[in-house]
């Protein structure tokens, strides 16, 4: 199967020690490339820290030194190409444009469409339970932070502080978390309805599920 140009390489995650030492920002991709390409020769499982540093010709110190563990690399690894489908697409939320949240919803089922074919490819043993939860962890934190940047943007432009309301327990940051789990979790069950409508169709209708959570106060009198 041909992987969307999109998706390839993989990016690393943006990070403000990666930006300021160069050296920290190649040893970093080495080791997600590395992954990237274990990966499509087994299964995570069976991967272990040794398999990657030998894969990027560093030592098991030199893993260490930047990811405590082949999940915390998984993670980057997954967030970082979500950030470039993003980013390829020109996608970016000033928390009001709900074709932006559309634009987001149909990356991210895209991406998700993208990797479960991978999970179920004919020479693999099936979609590997280890890999899922670190996926929702670095979809659901790039998804959050879009989500969050947009609205605080949309609130400093509007001249209201955040929170807007000091009782409303609803803060900026639980709408943005409520939001990226529903966007995912949805998102996520389609992935796995056989005979699933369109990304395009699913996107549309998602837009329609968490516009309230976006912008309550227009579905409310």
């Amino acid at each position: 199967m041909v992987e969307p140009a999109e998706l390839e390489p993989a990016a690393p995650l943006s990070e403000a020690a990666e930006a300021a030492d160069p050296r920290i920002r190649r040893s970093r991709e080495l080791l997600q490339q590395a992954l990237a390409t274990l990966l499509e020769e087994k299964n995570f499982e069976a991967i272990s820290v040794q398999d990657i540093a030998a894969a990027a010709t560093v030592n098991r110190a030199t893993f260490y030194a930047h990811y405590p563990d082949k999940f915390a690399l998984l993670e980057c690894l997954v967030a970082g190409r979500f950030h470039a489908l993003l980013a390829a697409r020109g996608i970016a939320y000033d928390g009001a444009c709900l074709a932006a949240v559309h634009a987001l919803a149909l990356g991210l089922c895209d991406f998700l469409a993208y990797t479960h074919t991978l999970d179920t490819r004919p020479d693999q043993t099936g979609p590997s339970r280890q890999l899922e939860p670190h996926m929702e962890n670095a979809i659901v934190s790039v998804v959050r932070k879009i989500f969050l940047a947009g609205m605080r943007r949309r609130n400093e432009a509007d001249a209201v502080p955040l929170p807007a309301d000091p009782v409303d327990p609803i803060t900026p940051e639980l709408r943005a978390a409520a939001v990226s789990w529903a966007l995912y979790g949805a998102a996520r069950e389609w992935v796995r309805t056989p005979e699933r409508p369109s990304s395009e169709a699913m996107a549309e209708a998602l837009v329609g599920l968490i516009a309230p959570l976006l912008h309550p106060s227009a579905t409310t009198s």
